[in-house]
């Protein structure tokens, strides 16, 4: 994640704009999250494409949104890894016992 994180740094960086402040870049996983659910839903959904629509993937989607969390996390200087960490803590304690295990 760390690679990640570094790589969408050295590309932001070339540019005096820099990252997209913290309401942009929501706004933007917002659009992000649409696309997203557009191509679930043209997938597996009841919603066909459109003869005239552009073929994208929910794996291109997918991309999209994590190239702009990523872009988010670094604008305010969060490492993803330590934010997944703490969220594999808490699911692994807290919600250890949540769901149904598989037999072994």
């Amino acid at each position: 994640m760390k690679e990640l994180q570094q790589e969408v740094d050295s590309y932001i960086s070339q540019f005096k704009e820099g990252y997209f402040s913290p309401l942009a870049l929501t706004a933007r996983m917002t659009e992000e999250l649409g696309e997203l659910a557009r191509e679930v839903n043209h997938y597996y959904g009841e919603k066909p494409k459109k003869n005239d629509e552009k073929e994208k993937t929910i794996e291109e989607e997918l991309g999209d949104m994590l190239f702009v969390m990523i872009c988010f996390a670094n604008s305010l200087n969060i490492d993803l890894e330590e934010a997944h960490n703490m969220v594999m803590e808490k699911f692994n304690t807290r919600d250890k016992d949540r769901w149904t295990r598989k037999d072994s």
